[in-house]
């Protein structure tokens, strides 16, 4: 059974989470950054980072007087409201219409859902991180629609895997040694307990697609903001 104090603060992260993504969003919506994209990327991040997201907006939302290692984890930032959303959609749709699984092999191919829906997810993470990195690269880039998307495919592969790989680690270690294996509890989208550890898991993925989007604005693939 999952303890009182962990339900009580995940729904208390969770209301800290939306009520950023609202308060974010009236800021953008009043100062709208450079880069229109943005406008999303900051509120959405605010899901996940909460307070602190609120601060790094805050802080260094300006255009033009980041130091390098704040224009990367910007450039991070971008990728990870792409997963957000991508992870919302698809563990929702997933929660509805379980049959959207079939194709990555539940049931039949894996024991436990979870690697099914993970499939799902990257699906999903990778075709909206596409069109946030399109908005980003084509309008600075001048560059038509088909060349637009060739750009932010090849922007996004490998920033988006990057930070799958960080979230994908830390909700297998919610999955199961926590939620199995400490509490013996069944834990999906349907608990705030779920989205709690997701929200965390969103953290580690921004420390593992960190490193790869440094190297991807050093080399001129993605654009640094």
């Amino acid at each position: 059974m999952v303890p009182l104090w962990f339900t009580v603060l995940s729904w208390l992260w969770l209301t800290l989470g939306i009520a950023s993504f609202l308060y974010i969003l009236v800021q953008v919506r009043k100062n709208p950054p450079h880069m229109a994209i943005m406008a999303w990327v900051w509120p959405i991040c605010g899901l996940f980072g909460g307070p602190l997201m609120i601060w790094f907006h805050w802080r260094w939302s300006g255009h033009g007087d980041s130091p390098f290692p704040i224009s990367v984890a910007k450039g991070t930032l971008h990728c990870g409201a792409g997963c957000t959303l991508g992870d919302l959609a698809a563990e929702n749709l997933a929660l509805i219409v379980p049959a959207v699984l079939i194709p990555f092999g539940w049931p039949g191919l894996w024991e436990d859902k979870i690697f099914a829906v993970w499939g799902l997810d990257y699906v999903f993470a990778l075709v909206i991180g596409i069109v946030f990195q399109y908005f980003a690269i084509a309008p600075m880039r001048n560059l038509g629609f088909g060349e637009g998307i060739k750009e932010a495919t090849k922007a996004d592969v490998a920033s988006l895997s990057s930070w799958q790989i960080g979230m994908y680690g830390m909700m297998a270690i919610f999955h199961f040694l926590v939620f199995k294996g400490l509490w013996d509890a069944k834990i999906d989208a349907r608990d705030p307990e779920f989205w709690f550890a997701m929200q965390i898991a969103m953290m580690a993925g921004f420390v593992t697609a960190y490193p790869v989007n440094w190297l991807l604005i050093r080399k001129g693939i993605k654009e640094e903001m």
